[in-house]
């Protein structure tokens, strides 16, 4: 079974669009992007234009490669205190010579609509969110869209990043799930594998998971974007471990569209919970 996330993505976002149409609020996002990497380029003008399919207002923040850590810092700062924007997002990776931890910090945990303040991943880590991290919120939804229930499997996460492993795992067992989380370090990772009913591959590596770390109707999730000889593909080997996997999602189509489509409903639910306590 093919785990379709372009099309359970745009149900959610017509969804949203009547929902936001109905709520009398004006939800606005802005978005902070250091720097010309095509990637991040890329992923930011798709943000915006999914703001625009739900009628989400957006603005974005370009700076340019050679802005100091204070110089990003200083346009949180003004977005912070702009009562207009609902939620706030900075386009990661950041250059190398930008704190990420600081600039990440220093958006308003009620802003931080990527989920990454330590105060929301606290909140995550302790099993009571507000703000899913975008990724892995999405594959959540994916999963329970499917009819997949995550209680009681065993779940093996590939990969250690704030932004996709760790939350992943977290809500992973949140959902009850009896989750193992593997990386650069793991010992023997292929027969670990192997023993996941529900197996997320974040590792940025293209074509890292074979058929061999797969058992029989395991459900597996890539999360990777990565170009090979030009084409987009994931961190697993999809032609190969299809026949294998009970259900896998498809790069691109997969993961992606669940990732914007949780930043937009984050994004209302600032605006909503802003509203509510009188920010706006």
């Amino acid at each position: 079974m093919i785990l379709d996330g372009k099309k359970v993505s745009e149900a959610r976002l017509s969804r949203l669009k009547e929902e936001v149409a109905a709520s009398g609020l004006t939800p606005e996002l802005a978005t902070v992007i250091v720097g010309e990497d095509p990637a991040s380029q890329m992923y930011v003008r798709m943000k915006h234009r999914a703001c625009g399919q739900v009628g989400i207002r957006s603005r974005g923040v370009a700076l340019p490669v050679t802005s100091r850590t204070e110089e990003v810092l200083d346009q949180v700062g003004r977005l912070n205190r702009d009562p207009d924007v609902s939620g706030i997002l900075v386009q990661l990776p950041l250059p190398s010579h930008v704190d990420t931890h600081r600039v990440v910090e220093a958006v308003l945990p009620e802003k931080d609509v990527d989920g990454f303040h330590p105060s929301n991943l606290g909140r995550l880590f302790s099993g009571n969110p507000v703000y899913r991290p975008c990724t892995p919120g999405g594959i959540m939804t994916l999963l329970q869209e499917y009819g997949v229930e995550p209680e009681g499997m065993r779940a093996v996460v590939i990969g250690r990043s704030i932004e996709v492993g760790r939350p992943m795992a977290a809500l992973l067992l949140n959902a009850s799930a009896t989750v193992t989380i593997c990386h650069s370090r793991t010992r023997d990772l292929p027969s670990i594998a192997r023993e996941a009913d529900i197996l997320v591959a974040a590792v940025g590596k293209a074509h890292f998971v074979g058929p061999e770390m797969v058992r029989d109707g395991a459900v597996v999730i890539d999360v990777g974007t990565n170009q090979v000889e030009g084409k987009l593909c994931g961190d697993v080997d999809f032609d190969r471990v299809r026949d294998v996997a009970g259900a896998i999602t498809p790069v691109p189509g997969g993961v992606g569209p669940m990732t914007i489509a949780t930043l937009m409903e984050n994004t209302f639910l600032a605006a909503r919970l802003q509203s509510c306590s009188g920010a706006r």
